[in-house]
């Protein structure tokens, strides 16, 4: 095949976005960290979902038109850092390609190149040995290959075979994944949709690999409110999905005894099972205990939480009459957990969308929660390190002045918000919020998913760990002993507050007695606590 049009690319397209589908969730294991927010493939996936839906049931033979559809739906589906990066790779192709009919092989292999430079442009600082080293080393195997071959399968032959041995080389070129003994997962998610582009290209379709079980109408009957019911109504709040895998040595599964346990924990229960995997629904006011006692039966390969409340009151919102809202200044935060986002509005927040950890709001996301109404300037504040390029997406959309405040945790965004003062013009608070980012340290506490070495500590999975701005300082079969340790490995002479934020799985009378004998050792540090509801993570901490 020397070359290949709108028709054929759509195919392409439809091939890598289910191969990369079925294969999510190995992408999602390959997280460094051993907690629960593992969504490198679930981020990708839902991005090239986007992409593919835009050009699914569009006929043109024309590629430059197609690309431009794909490129605009990865564009507003992007989620997370490595779904940003995927939508940019194909916005620097599909931009090559725009006014062609059809493309050769040396116009894909240029067309591919061009996507990287794209991609690198849009990072503001580039990692080596991530999915853009992936793409930049399998993209110029291609320019070289198209030297000397015609063919379009052959290049992406050479593509794929050097996108392989690229990723195997990322551990050579970021030591934590050597460390952890994995590679990228944002590059292997590259590798994915590239093998189901080569599958289009040789006419062969991807089988579904196990048997698809449909959840989702079970998921929106049980999502379902009574339009007399108020947010507090709902007894159990946090819609709660993950997969396990059965492993040897782990409890033996019975599918009865299993669901009779979880049970327990909430109500609108789902658990489907085979000989492998167990997939389970749940709402429940304690997502990590349900997740933990899942893992007791294997590995948990995939994990979702949603706050119904926040659905609930999203849906009321729609539902009633709108007045068009004015706004100098809209201050956009991403949060989740009802107390968290009460304290976000408290101190200056317009907006709040529900996301974060497991859930990262797409490019379309951010721009929808204002797009009614008349608003003059944007502040974003993504308050995670996953959300920031999605948000610096939509800020580059918007046609009004926009600021992205590069926080990366909630303790950052409450700390940025803090210093922001409506009185004051954009630039002056872009700089004054960014300015109080270098005062603030964060802490968390929740629970490992697996065994690993990291950070020279080994790990037991379902133990508690500390984590001191990115790096694991405590690790504990009891959880108010890694609190304590964590706490105290922040602190320093120039501490003076410390805030907790205590999560769904936290305890206030686990906080108050280490505030108590922390209190003794470090009179000068005050303490405030906070209910912030968050899932994932028991506690949340701020030490400025």
């Amino acid at each position: 095949m020397n070359k290949i049009d709108g028709k054929m690319f759509k195919n392409m397209i439809l091939s890598g976005a289910e191969n990369l589908r079925q294969h999510a969730e190995y992408v999602d294991s390959l997280n460094v960290f051993p907690v629960p927010d593992g969504d490198t493939g679930t981020n990708m996936n839902l991005s090239m979902t986007s992409g593919a839906d835009e050009v699914a049931h569009k006929d043109d033979t024309h590629i430059g038109t197609v690309g431009k559809y794909y490129s605009k739906g990865l564009l507003m589906g992007a989620r997370g850092n490595s779904g940003v990066i995927l939508s940019q790779l194909f916005r620097g192709f599909s931009k090559a390609i725009e006014n062609k009919d059809t493309i050769d092989a040396s116009e894909f292999a240029s067309a591919l190149g061009t996507g990287v430079k794209t991609a690198y442009k849009a990072v503001m600082k580039p990692v080596e040995g991530t999915i853009l080293t992936v793409a930049k080393d399998s993209a110029a195997a291609a320019e070289d290959a198209a030297a000397d071959a015609d063919s379009i399968i052959s290049i992406m032959e050479t593509v794929i075979k050097e996108a392989k041995a690229s990723l195997k080389r990322t551990p050579d070129l970021l030591p934590v994944l050597k460390e952890v003994g994995v590679v990228d997962s944002g590059g292997q998610g590259l590798v994915y949709v590239y093998e189901g582009f080569l599958s289009a290209l040789k006419g062969e379709k991807i089988e579904s690999v196990t048997e698809k079980v449909d959840t989702d109408k079970f998921v929106e009957d049980t999502h379902e409110f009574d339009e007399f019911m108020t947010a507090e109504d709902i007894e159990f709040g946090f819609c709660t999905e993950f997969m396990v895998r059965f492993e040897d040595g782990k409890r033996e599964f019975d599918e009865d005894a299993f669901r009779k346990d979880m049970s327990g924990f909430g109500d609108s229960l789902l658990v489907i099972s085979d000989d492998e995997i167990a997939k389970v629904h749940v709402h429940t006011e304690t997502p990590g205990e349900a997740m933990t006692y899942g893992a007791t039966y294997g590995e948990l390969i995939k994990m979702k939480i949603e706050n119904m409340r926040e659905q609930f009151r999203t849906i009321q919102e729609k539902k009633a009459p709108k007045e068009k809202k004015s706004y100098d200044t809209a201050v956009i935060t991403v949060s989740s957990g009802e107390g968290i986002n009460k304290l976000f509005r408290s101190i200056g927040a317009t907006h709040v969308i529900n996301g974060g950890q497991t859930m990262n709001p797409s490019t379309e996301d951010i721009l929808k929660i204002i797009e009614d109404e008349d608003v003059k300037k944007v502040i974003i504040l993504p308050n995670n390190k996953n959300i920031i390029m999605a948000a610096e997406q939509a800020r580059d959309m918007l046609e009004i002045p926009a600021v992205v405040i590069p926080t990366t945790s909630i303790p950052e965004g409450l700390a940025s918000l803090l210093s922001y003062s409506p009185d004051v013009d954009l630039d002056d608070n872009r700089d004054a919020m960014q300015e109080s980012l270098e005062y603030v340290k964060t802490g968390q506490v929740t629970y490992a998913v697996r065994d690993t070495k990291i950070d020279g500590m080994k790990i037991k999975k379902d133990q508690h760990m500390g984590i001191n701005d990115g790096k694991i300082t405590a690790a504990n079969d009891s959880r108010e002993e890694t609190l304590k340790t964590l706490i105290e490995s922040m602190l320093d002479d120039d501490s003076e507050i410390v805030t907790i934020l205590i999560g769904t799985e936290g305890s206030r009378e686990e906080v108050d007695r280490i505030v108590d004998m922390i209190e003794a050792e470090y009179d000068e540090v005050e303490f405030e606590v906070h209910d912030g509801q968050q899932p994932v993570y028991s506690y949340l901490l701020s030490v400025e």
